[in-house]
């Protein structure tokens, strides 16, 4: 139970919190009444403000409405001042750019352009809205008017600078693929760039807005024209140069360095000089034919205007390569692309028409030799087949794109010229076989026959031209492998052609050797013949050649050269045989010869005598233009003879068999080696 003290004091102290919690409660019914009164009075003022802005709203919407129509009234008034503004211009274009149009556009393109423009907005309002107007007619006049003029303003502008391409420059152009230090590119310009940029819009102008292709014409005719003068110029330049140098020279290109020659002679692609000239040395060195003639044509009298025509027509094949890509370059500017192919197509023709037509002139002129023989004539063929086919790629890219007839035109050029030069080496191997010439015009010297040098400078003359020459030979082939034949099958058929050609020389020389009545005439004759051949084979390095199918042909010759100087030596047994110990008598010292040995003896020395006589008349006016041969030959001889006269003398010169001795010893040793000196010179 507790006590009363602690009861009281427990009461008093609930009864204080009971105090204080009235007194929090009294606080916040006060606060709650204040907050209340605060948010009526809150509501009031926005209720009131609400109020205004409803009033000001409905006074403001009215008018804004008002000045919005007032607005729009205003931009359509505007809209339809500009309309008519607009509408009313184009009754006035006629009357503003007549003018203008009648005067044309020569040095005013872009005043005339705008003009155009006008006219052209003009004529397509009238056709919208009002198509039965007067004033549409006269529109379309004058567009018509204005555009035949920019036609005729295009047509002017490619007339009056488009200039033919000089020679000088084009060699320039051609020649800059061969040089080997780097130079500056040679640049045509064929149009100003002030007229490129005109013409380049007026073509624009007409194909975007004059609906007209008839300029394509215009443009393809004119740097058609310009393309063929500028080859045909070139061509006449090798003409008018050939006839005062004999070479073209061409300025080279400017080069920085001062003391670089200002000129340069052109760099020749293919000439058949080579050989001629291998064989202009040979002659220095007692090699070259002379008389005997055949039914050949001598190479070495050829005309040197084939030469010029070959190179003329060679650089006109590059000029037009160089020229039609120049060509191409510049109608990308102005013709539009979907006509470009077709315009450049038409472009060339005549150029192209004009070399393909040359080329088979060549192999007309080249078809009607071979009939009459004429082979230098043919070997025009090579030089320029060799450049066609090495030109064909660019050939090819120049002209991609074009019709098939105009890609196929250079392939049956090369086609036909393979043709006639696989004839020309056959013909020229069965001419060389069946050469009829063995009672006339042999040497009578027997010197080197014009059918064994015609021969040798016909082959010298395929050393520059091996794989041309082979790939004819090869395209006459039947066999699946001539389809795809490589170089070294050429090269192995040119070989076989050489050995063709040298193995009928061969047998026609051994049969015009019978001509000769004398057989070491005849030695001679073969003897040079083989020299010849030899010596030429290997100072043209045709030996090289002749050896990838024949190895032992350059041992073959040596011994035939070898056969025949045995079978000349034969020919001084008459005279050496009467001096020879057999059949001479044989007496001992000191006994006195009977008059049968004496009569022996002078017979002997008489025999000697006349025979050593008679050759050496005869045989020096035989000839071996070969000094080392000639030389040989001599020595070999001489000491044949003279061993055989000193011991002669030596047995029988003091013998006591006449009583006049210097009527039978007419000879010294020495003398008759200084006789067998002269032999061989006719100027002795």
């Amino acid at each position: 139970m507790i006590p009363p003290q602690e009861a009281s004091a427990r009461r008093r102290e609930i009864e204080d919190k009971l105090k204080q919690e009235e007194e929090t409660l009294s606080f916040i019914r006060d606060s709650l009444e204040k907050s209340d009164q605060l948010t009526k009075n809150m509501v009031s003022i926005l209720s009131s403000f609400e109020s205004r802005l409803m009033k000001l709203e409905n006074s403001i919407i009215p008018v804004h409405k008002q000045t919005e129509n007032l607005q729009r009234l205003q931009e359509n008034v505007e809209k339809t001042l500009s309309c008519l503004d607009h509408v009313i211009s184009y009754y006035h274009v006629a009357t503003d750019t007549e003018k203008i149009i009648r005067e044309g556009p020569t040095g005013r393109l872009e005043e005339y352009l705008g003009s155009m423009a006008k006219i052209q907005k003009a004529v397509e309002y009238f056709q919208d809205n009002s198509p039965d107007s007067p004033e549409l007619n006269k529109v379309k006049l004058l567009f018509e008017r204005g555009k035949e003029s920019l036609e005729s303003e295009f047509r002017s502008l490619m007339t009056r600078h488009s200039k033919i391409v000089s020679p000088v420059l084009i060699l320039d152009l051609i020649s800059g693929d061969d040089e080997l230090e780097v130079q500056e590119d040679v640049a045509l310009e064929h149009l100003p760039e002030s007229v490129l940029q005109d013409v380049v819009r007026i073509s624009r102008w007409l194909v975007e807005y004059g609906r007209n292709q008839d300029f394509m014409n215009v443009y393809y005719q004119i740097r058609s024209s310009q393309l063929d003068r500028s080859i045909k110029g070139l061509k006449e330049h090798f003409r008018k140069s050939s006839s005062s140098s004999g070479v073209p020279y061409s300025p080279a290109i400017p080069n920085k360095r001062k003391d670089t020659p200002t000129k340069k002679p052109v760099k020749r692609p293919g000439t058949i000089r080579k050989a001629q000239n291998l064989l202009k040395q040979y002659s220095q060195h007692g090699l070259d034919g002379k008389k005997g003639g055949s039914n050949l044509i001598p190479l070495e009298g050829r005309d040197d205007m084939l030469d010029v025509e070959t190179d003329a027509y060679i650089h006109c094949v590059s000029a037009f390569v160089k020229l039609a890509q120049s060509e191409y370059q510049l109608l990308t500017d102005i013709i539009p692309e979907h006509h470009q192919k077709k315009t450049f197509d038409s472009l060339i023709q005549d150029a192209l028409d004009g070399l393909m037509i040359e080329g088979e002139n060549i192999v007309s002129a080249a078809r009607k030799a071979i009939i009459r023989h004429d082979f230098s004539t043919v070997l025009t063929v090579f030089p320029i087949l060799r450049h066609l086919k090495q030109t064909k790629p660019e050939f090819d890219q120049v002209l991609q794109g074009t019709a098939a007839s105009t890609k196929n035109k250079l392939p049956s050029l090369i086609t036909s010229m393979e043709t006639i030069g696989a004839k020309a080496l056959e013909d020229f191997a069965d001419n060389i076989k069946n050469d009829p010439d063995k009672e006339y015009n042999m040497p009578k010297d027997g010197t080197v026959h014009e059918l064994t040098s015609n021969a040798i400078l016909f082959l010298q003359q395929l050393l520059d031209f091996q794989e041309t020459a082979g790939a004819m030979l090869a395209s006459q082939e039947t066999s699946s492998s001539a389809t795809s034949y490589s170089s070294e099958f050429s090269k192995r058929l040119l070989s076989t052609y050489i050995c063709k050609v040298l193995g009928n020389l061969q047998l026609n020389l051994l049969s015009k050797s019978k001509v000769y009545e004398d057989p070491a005439l005849s030695a001679i004759f073969l003897h040079n013949n083989y020299n010849y051949i030899l010596k030429s084979l290997e100072k043209s390095e045709l030996i090289q050649l002749v050896a990838v199918t024949q190895k032992t042909a350059e041992s073959s010759y040596r011994e035939h050269i070898q056969q025949q100087i045995q079978t000349y030596q034969r020919s001084w047994l008459k005279v050496t045989d009467y001096i020879a110990e057999k059949n001479l008598p044989v007496f001992q010292p000191g006994v006195k010869l009977r008059d049968k040995e004496r009569q022996m003896i002078k017979e002997r020395f008489k025999g000697f005598n006349d025979g050593l006589e008679e050759l050496c008349k005869i045989q020096k006016a035989w000839a071996i233009p070969d000094t080392e041969q000639r030389d040989k030959i001599r020595q070999a001889q001489k000491n044949i003879v003279k061993e055989a006269y000193r011991a002669f003398l030596h047995r029988y010169g003091s013998v006591p068999f006449t009583k006049n001795p210097e009527k039978y010893i007419k000879y010294r040793v020495e003398q008759v080696g200084d006789m067998i000196d002269r032999l061989f010179d006719t100027s002795a």
